[in-house]
């Protein structure tokens, strides 16, 4: 790939990400109305004709590692598995 394609493939992926940020907005705007609605009529089920639409409490338990780390050091170290890999960023 020379350089003019690259510079393309480039301007192309940040047009990309901007249109993908725009969309999430989007969407998360649809989803904040639809919420809304839920609230309003006091539902955490919606059904149409063709979707149904579930907003429920989901509760669940998670390791607090931050804390391990800090009251049981060598027990957080023996089991902290490390790895490696490769980011990509376009500035």
């Amino acid at each position: 790939m020379d350089m003019q394609e690259l510079d393309k493939a480039v301007k192309e992926l940040r047009e990309l990400r901007r249109m993908a940020k725009e969309l999430e907005k989007e969407m998360g705007a649809a989803e904040e109305r639809i919420k809304g609605e839920m609230e309003a009529r006091e539902t955490e089920v919606l059904e149409g004709p063709d979707w149904k639409v579930t907003w429920k409490r989901v509760t669940s338990s998670r390791l607090d590692g931050a804390a391990l780390r800090k009251e049981l050091p060598e027990i957080a170290a023996r089991f902290t598995k490390q790895s490696t890999v490769r980011r990509f960023l376009l500035s």
